[in-house]
């Protein structure tokens, strides 16, 4: 699998940790570092970016290895709470290979009734550190895919301090996949 590229066209991107959209000009040398839940994460000179799936193009045709041949999932049946924490399970924090479920980002989350016969999905997550700038990016991400799920209104992703995250909230799936155990 490729994993060095020369932007072919200038590319939005998101600085990490901080969080701010720069753009990445065509010609920039990017080696792809990690390709998680329909974005990627590049190295550059200048540091570390997460590419979303819309902005992929710019890495060339040689990238659609990195798009995800499927489809939002959709749910058989009447939406519940297991079809939402799979969408979430395809949410990742651009510098940790883990899913934010497995990470134990994701505190609470309830399903309401919505107004038009769908449910509303409201969510509280946390972040690993309470500094980190892609809090905004990573619940976005999170929003997006669960309103993707057939039978969502709208979703809620609020980020939550209380109680501090902690490696120990990692899952045991979590835990072997970052060589921890």
């Amino acid at each position: 699998m490729q994993t060095n590229f020369t932007l072919v066209s200038d590319c939005q991107a998101t600085l990490i940790p901080a969080g701010d959209t720069v753009i990445l000009e065509k010609g920039t040398a990017v080696t792809v570092t990690q390709a998680l839940g329909n974005s990627i994460t590049v190295r550059t000179a200048l540091g570390l970016f997460r590419i979303a799936e819309n902005d992929l193009g710019a890495l060339g045709p040689e990238a659609q290895i990195y798009r995800e041949n499927k489809s939002a999932k959709s749910n058989q049946g009447p939406l519940d709470v297991e079809a939402v924490w799979e969408a979430l399970r395809e949410c990742f924090d651009p510098e940790i290979p883990v899913n934010i479920v497995d990470l134990g980002l994701i505190y609470d989350l309830e399903l309401e009734e919505g107004s038009a016969g769908g449910k509303r999905v409201k969510v509280k997550m946390t972040l690993t550190a309470q500094g980190c700038g892609m809090g905004p990016v990573i619940a976005a991400d999170a929003k997006s895919k669960i309103e993707a799920l057939a039978g969502v209104e709208g979703a809620e992703v609020a980020i939550v301090w209380d109680p501090v995250w902690n490696p120990r909230m990692i899952s045991e799936l979590g835990r072997k996949q970052l060589g921890l155990e």
